[in-house]
């Protein structure tokens, strides 16, 4: 499988092919020159208004993936570099948030796993 999650806050790793940022804001805590990455895509991010409405809250997390999927679905061509990198090289999706099970990050690597099937 080409596309893995990781928090940015993790150590780089080898196995982690090449390291996309894939959250609409700059993460807090993380400096540029430090940050090992080799993107940051933050066009294939949740819209502001959904990551506001969103706000990390697990009550919401049902409703939170059918929006993000729907923006995804809206715009389709917004994926194709990502999948294209994905062509025989693992990428990593890298996100910010805390809570590793409630997150973009996982609706979008599934997304994208789904696309690259």
């Amino acid at each position: 499988m080409p596309f893995r999650t990781k928090r940015i806050h993790e150590l780089p790793a080898p196995s982690d092919g090449v390291r996309v940022l894939i959250d609409g804001l700059w993460p807090r805590g993380v400096s540029k020159a430090n940050a090992s990455i080799n993107g940051w895509m933050k066009e294939v991010a949740p819209s502001a208004g959904l990551r506001k409405w969103f706000d990390h809250d697990p009550t919401k997390w049902a409703e939170f993936q059918r929006s993000y999927r729907a923006e995804l679905d809206a715009d389709p061509a917004r994926l194709g570099p990502m999948l294209a990198l994905g062509r025989g090289q693992t990428v990593t999706l890298l996100y910010a948030a805390r809570d590793e099970k409630h997150n973009h990050a996982i609706v979008l690597h599934e997304y994208l796993t789904r696309m690259a099937g």
